[in-house]
């Protein structure tokens, strides 16, 4: 990840570690001695069950907390898991034999395939230079480079960096400062869309976690082709939304880019002519762009196909990535997926999946009498559970299998159910829900407010295209 957080950004990090020393020690404890408690109180419930509860309130507590790296955590939890009888060690860690993790595992091989070959770039630029030079068509060839671009990486974070090398040279270029709102709106809102479009596509960790959670404990199809047609007018939408949001909300000090097109075609001119790397990478993520499109024909998993090019491509004689590249990647959040769904493994065997269940939606299940009250209670109960559990992927792992648990118990169609939680992860108003939020705000170009500010608005737009999706062109599709 090559980018650099201004001084500013660094000095603050400093100051934030040393008065964040007390908050860590109090994390701490908090995981080690809530957990204990659990496992020795009178609770009246079967003792598996008990321990197999106090064993997931640690790994939630260090997630929520961050008392740790979350695989770190994750792993911990799978050996007590094991080491205190509470599963055997197949269902321990039998997260790992699921396709989920692999799933992501070649979506980060995506990402490396289009980073390396330069073929996301071409990409980028070529749109930009199509859209116009004035600032409003700029930013919206941001927004819809930034959709594009989740077909071939299909990760938020590596979309982020390789839009904001772009944004970066478009800031110089307009003479922008930092604090100008042409910065601001471009920095903004190729950040919250990366973010977003990961959860109207099968792409990112937190959308592909979900998904394997919706097959193991839903016993549901979960088909990349079905997933990207339920949502296409809700990212069409949301595209002209966000562009006319941020207009609105940070309008331009200059509202055009003097010899704009100039500008890219010399960023393209460049690049020079399409090299064979290019090609290749371009034949084979457009090779598993088609057969997840038409996986309803087919039915071939999508973790299967997104494997089997990924591997492809380290091939002798294709050799689109190398031995190196392998070592390059970060597998924490194969590792941290994979401990997540053993967990839920792990609560469905002790039964403790039942218990959570009972607790998490006696509440609300009265409300849930109609697909209106359902989608509406269930966008906005997620949205809530998002601020406890500030990582996506930990916030869909712990609760994907109550809410398959709960459809199937009441009759609800599972996949309905899955996707509108799983979208309502998408709703965010700081940057510590999010690793590509992160990302984006270590640029320095917009303020917490900022993400608040446009948060706010596009959670609300979000939920009412929601509203019209699930109850009237869902079932024209057949999911409801």
């Amino acid at each position: 990840m090559s980018f650099s957080a201004p001084a500013a950004l660094a000095e603050s990090v400093c100051t934030a570690k040393d008065q964040g020393s007390g908050f860590r020690l109090f994390s701490h404890l908090l995981c080690l001695l809530l957990p204990l408690a659990f496992w020795f109180a009178p609770l009246g419930i079967e003792p598996r069950t008990q321990h197999g509860l106090a064993i997931v309130g640690f790994m939630v507590l260090a997630w929520m907390t961050q008392a740790m790296e979350f695989a770190i955590a994750g792993f911990v939890g799978c050996f007590l898991f094991w080491a205190l009888g509470v599963a055997r060690f197949n269902v321990a860690f039998s997260g790992f034999a699921s396709d989920t993790p692999w799933f992501l595992f070649a979506a980060l091989l995506f990402g490396r395939i289009a980073g390396k070959s330069g073929l996301a770039r071409r990409m980028a630029y070529s749109i930009m230079l199509r859209v116009g030079s004035t600032y409003s068509q700029i930013l919206l060839g941001l927004i819809i480079t930034d959709f594009l671009l989740t077909f071939i990486v299909p990760s938020g974070m590596a979309r982020v960096v390789i839009l904001a090398s772009i944004a970066l040279a478009l800031v110089e270029a307009f003479r922008a400062e930092k604090g100008s709102n042409i910065a601001r709106g471009m920095f903004l809102i190729l950040t919250y869309t990366g973010n977003l479009f990961d959860k109207m596509l099968l792409a990112g960790a937190g959308s592909i976690t979900a998904a394997g959670a919706m097959t193991k404990f839903g016993g549901v199809e979960v088909l990349w082709g079905v997933w990207m047609f339920a949502f296409l007018p809700c990212s069409i939408l949301t595209v002209f939304v966000a562009w006319r949001l941020t207009l609105w909300l940070y309008p331009p000090e200059q509202t055009v880019l003097a010899n704009g097109k100039e500008f890219f075609r010399q960023e393209l001119a460049a690049m020079g002519p399409w090299t064979s790397l290019e090609k290749k990478a371009a034949l084979l993520i457009g090779t598993a762009i088609a057969l997840w499109v038409t996986d309803f024909v087919h039915h071939v998993p999508p973790a299967m196909i997104g494997l089997g090019v990924a591997l492809f491509a380290l091939l002798p004689r294709v050799e689109v990535l190398h031995e190196e590249d392998m070592r390059k990647l970060n597998y924490m959040p194969v590792f941290f997926v994979a401990t997540a769904l053993s967990m839920g493994n792990v609560l469905e065997v002790t039964k403790g999946l039942d218990v959570l269940t009972t607790v998490v939606f006696s509440g609300i299940q009265p409300y849930l009498s109609n697909i209106f009250s359902t989608t509406a209670i269930m966008y906005w109960a997620g949205f809530v559970y998002h601020f406890f559990l500030a990582s996506e992927i930990s916030m869909l792992a712990t609760s994907m299998p109550l809410v398959m648990e709960f459809a199937k118990s009441h009759g609800v169609n599972a996949l309905m159910l899955g996707m509108v939680w799983t979208f309502s992860g998408g709703g965010k108003l700081f940057a510590y829900q999010s690793g590509v939020l992160v990302v984006g705000y270590s640029y320095g170009y917009f303020e917490p407010r900022d993400l608040i500010r446009v948060g706010l608005w596009l959670t609300v737009v979000e939920f009412l295209i929601l509203m019209l999706l699930v109850p009237f062109y869902w079932p024209l599709i057949g999911i409801y």
